[in-house]
């Protein structure tokens, strides 16, 4: 059956790897390549107002709570489309989806084009800002699109690359906003760059990707997905690293304007780094949970975010501006290696699930591909909304006490739930492991994922019992 409206791929088995070898990867990876530069811009364009609010100076007449309040409303816009995008992909197609996702971003750049000057009203901001948010969608789709174009076996590195090549968005865009700043240029100036960006991804996206015909719309995975114990666990996990990473790069520049009393200048000159480094490692966290497995990569990984969380509080207490900016850049260090290691976990769990179910060969494959794709959305939705969360405990910490030490002592106590929630699901010891037949391909293949895969499908056991 040929599919009307754009460049469609009808036979994908990523699996077969005479298939994989002969033409698969390559589509794949120029797919990925041209997924990434969309996802990337988005990221921009979603967080272009941590770099708005730094060129809004007191004749904006906004107080450092407004502008907590405003990149909370754009971080929680993001989290929310981030569920009817990733079903987009089915809907549209993914090239498909691409284009329309990249063309929408021109909304609310040229929307924030037309509004940055004072005396605009903050009603108006908060609006516009909300537009903004479209942007945190683009990842979801990418996700979803990118999980159906790789084999299990190299999810965890696919799916990293493309998510730390769209993170990398955020420091772009503090590095571009540094610059102008730095050459004594208006807000206008950083957003006019953006605007030919965003026709340039989305004219690549029609000309070099493809749709895949085997990704058809099921509004039953979703429910399925909603309804599986382990969606939102991961959920819980994922606010723990994403929600850091976007509710963090979102905040660093304000809270070392309101607490350290920073220029707009010299904030830009920091905020940057810890993105930038967070968006680069999210591949190695992939790497790593492919190699060892996610949920050790990712209980550690919470270990250190509980630490270096322990060690800010003090940096604050002790105005120590040098420590604190260390310790906070490792945090988004370790938040973007959580990130790739959480995500490497999704594809594992479902896969295990469908042997659980007695599904063989390219049924398992399907079912695990079904739901993961579907969960993806969820969890990535959820897991946005920690950044809102972020933003709004700043927010609520220096309006109380002048300071963000309330806000990183409410993070320390979360990561420590995290870590309890990651052992106690994923990696305390099962009962009975599934078992798996050496002679199945499915089994063969899974032998290969890490222990949390099959450890997850005890643990749900578990907790049925």
């Amino acid at each position: 059956m040929t599919v009307p409206g754009g460049r469609w791929i009808e036979y994908w088995d990523p699996e077969d790897e005479t298939f994989w070898k002969r033409t698969g990867e390559r589509t794949a990876r120029r797919n990925l390549f041209f997924s990434v530069l969309s996802e990337h811009i988005g990221f921009s364009v979603w967080t272009m107002w941590s770099v708005l609010v730094l060129f809004m100076g007191p004749e904006y007449g906004l107080t450092p709570a407004d502008k907590f309040l405003l990149t909370s409303v754009v971080t929680l816009v993001g989290a929310v489309v981030r569920v009817p995008y990733t079903f987009a992909v089915a809907v549209f197609g993914g090239r498909n989806w691409t284009i329309v996702s990249a063309g929408l971003l021109l909304v609310p750049t040229v929307a924030a084009f037309a509004v940055m000057e004072p005396g605009t009203s903050f009603s108006t901001f908060l609006l516009v800002g909300m537009l903004a948010g479209i942007g945190g969608g683009n990842f979801a789709s990418s996700m979803t699109n990118i999980n159906a174009f790789f084999p299990l076996r190299k999810k965890g590195w696919a799916l990293g690359l493309n998510a730390g090549g769209g993170n990398i968005g955020v420091p772009v865009i503090q590095l571009a906003a540094l610059a102008v700043i730095g050459a004594s240029g208006g807000p206008r100036v950083l957003l006019g760059i953006y605007l030919p960006l965003i026709l340039v991804a989305a004219v690549l996206a029609a000309c070099f990707m493809d749709n895949l015909a085997s990704v058809k719309n099921d509004t039953g995975a979703a429910k399925d997905a909603a309804r599986d114990a382990h969606t939102w666990i991961m959920s819980v996990l994922y606010i723990g690293t994403f929600g850091s990473f976007i509710g963090y790069s979102f905040a660093f520049g304000q809270v070392l304007q309101s607490q350290f009393g920073r220029t707009p200048l010299q904030a830009a000159y920091l905020t940057f780094i810890g993105p930038l480094l967070g968006s680069l490692i999210r591949p190695l966290g992939g790497r790593l949970a492919d190699r060892y497995g996610g949920a050790r990569i990712t209980l550690w990984n919470f270990a250190a975010m509980a630490a270096a969380t322990a060690v800010l509080v003090a940096a604050g207490m002790a105005k120590s501006l040098g420590l604190f900016v260390a310790v906070f850049v490792v945090l988004f260090v370790l938040s973007g290696l959580g990130n790739g290691s959480t995500f490497k976990m999704i594809p594992g769990i479902f896969q295990n699930k469908a042997l659980a179910k007695g599904l063989r060969g390219e049924a398992a494959v399907a079912y695990g591909r079904r739901l993961s794709g579907a969960s993806m959305g969820l969890i990535g939705a959820v897991g946005a909304l920690g950044g809102v969360a972020i933003n709004l405990a700043f927010r609520q910490s220096f309006l109380s006490f002048g300071t963000g030490t309330g806000a990183f002592l409410a993070f320390l106590a979360f990561y420590a739930v995290c870590l309890v929630l990651t052992w106690a699901v994923y990696l305390r010891r099962p009962a009975a492991p599934p078992r798996t037949d050496p002679a199945d391909p499915a089994d063969r293949a899974d032998a290969a994922e890490p222990a949390e895969a099959e450890r997850a499908e005890a643990g749900l056991s578990r907790a049925e019992v």
